[in-house]
């Protein structure tokens, strides 16, 4: 038996019988020989790290633009996070480790230059519309490897597609519960570090939490996620949930930090610059696609301007963006040469 064959025979007879085993995937869109050390998820794992578009959500806005200091998120440590948070619950639940950290560490690869903001600009500008969940799945499927994508398995791409949960039916759920963990934990993540982000940014205050979300989860960031996991580990089996007690506050919870944090003017004053920054490299690129960079260029003789002109923008990083918006509309000082 080959090392993946080994490692498949083990999952195969101690994770839980609702666990997705990597030999019973669906398969990749072009088959290719398996290798003998890594099983499918793995794999798919390694060239999801190793992409252009992983790279680059270091330097793209988790909550706060450009935040002076160290210690604020980006895109990438908030991936990071949702990561180890899925792994957690995958090793308790004995699910498939390996496809929870592909999905993970995939998940937000669409995401765009300036968090929230920039996707908004680009669903209003677009024809097509855009959501970040839908990219990440462009992006792994068309985009990467100079349009030849990465080959995802279906499960890896199903669970990126459905991360976020935009529509709400059963149809926009993931069809594993190793995608559907990756649901949890991205929530949980996100809305314990972005509560972390916005004290440290003085937006908020530890009093301005409220004492239902306190007294249920925690008063520290370690401790409500300790809560969160373990409501979700102790009330899942067939499905991933929480009880109904730690759900209602969890929701609460993201209300919260949607009206203190998310809508706040303070932390969200240059969201309209941000905007207005994407927006004007859409309106150049679409009306001079012949400028856009080769891969992109292929896209746009593919489809049409609008489409490669949003896949090259998503892909920008926030300090990008800025560079080339600058290059493009802010005048240079003379230079004799």
């Amino acid at each position: 038996m080959t090392i993946r064959e080994q490692t498949q025979e083990i999952q195969k007879n101690t994770l839980s019988q609702y666990a997705c085993l990597s030999q019973n995937s669906r398969g990749r869109e072009k088959e290719i020989p398996e290798c003998p050390i890594r099983t499918p998820f793995a794999r798919d794992r390694d060239r999801i790290i190793h992409c252009n578009a992983f790279r680059r959500l270091m330097h793209k806005t988790q909550v706060f633009l450009s935040p002076e200091g160290d210690h604020y998120r980006t895109r990438l440590t908030h991936t990071l996070e949702v990561n180890q948070i899925a792994k957690t619950l995958a090793v308790a639940l004995r699910l498939n480790e390996e496809l929870v950290e592909a999905i993970a560490l995939g998940h937000d690869l669409g995401h765009t230059p300036f968090g929230h903001a920039g996707e908004r600009a680009l669903k209003e500008i677009c024809p097509y519309g855009f959501s970040h969940a839908e990219q990440s799945v462009r992006v792994v499927e068309e985009i990467e490897n100079g349009g030849a994508g990465l080959n995802l398995t279906w499960e890896v791409r199903n669970g990126i597609a459905c991360h976020s949960y935009s529509n709400p039916s059963p149809e926009g759920r993931a069809k594993t519960l190793e995608g559907r963990l990756v649901y949890f934990a991205d929530k949980i993540a996100y809305l314990n570090h972005d509560i972390e982000d916005a004290i440290r940014a003085r937006v908020l205050d530890d009093d301005d939490i409220p004492w239902t979300i306190k007294y249920q989860l925690g008063r520290t960031k370690s401790q409500r996620i300790t809560a969160l996991i373990d409501s979700v580990i102790q009330n899942s089996g067939e499905d991933i949930r929480m009880d109904e007690k730690t759900a209602a506050v969890f929701a609460e919870f993201n209300r919260f930090m949607h009206d203190a944090v998310y809508l706040n003017p303070v932390a969200k004053g240059e969201e309209g610059k941000a905007q207005a920054v994407v927006t004007s490299l859409y309106n150049y690129y679409v009306a001079h696609p012949q400028e856009l960079p080769d891969e992109y260029r292929g896209i746009w003789e593919k489809t049409d301007a609008h489409r490669a002109v949003c896949d090259y923008i998503s892909g920008m990083s926030d300090r990008y963006a800025v560079t080339t918006y600058e290059n493009l509309f802010i005048p240079k000082s003379w230079e004799v040469k």
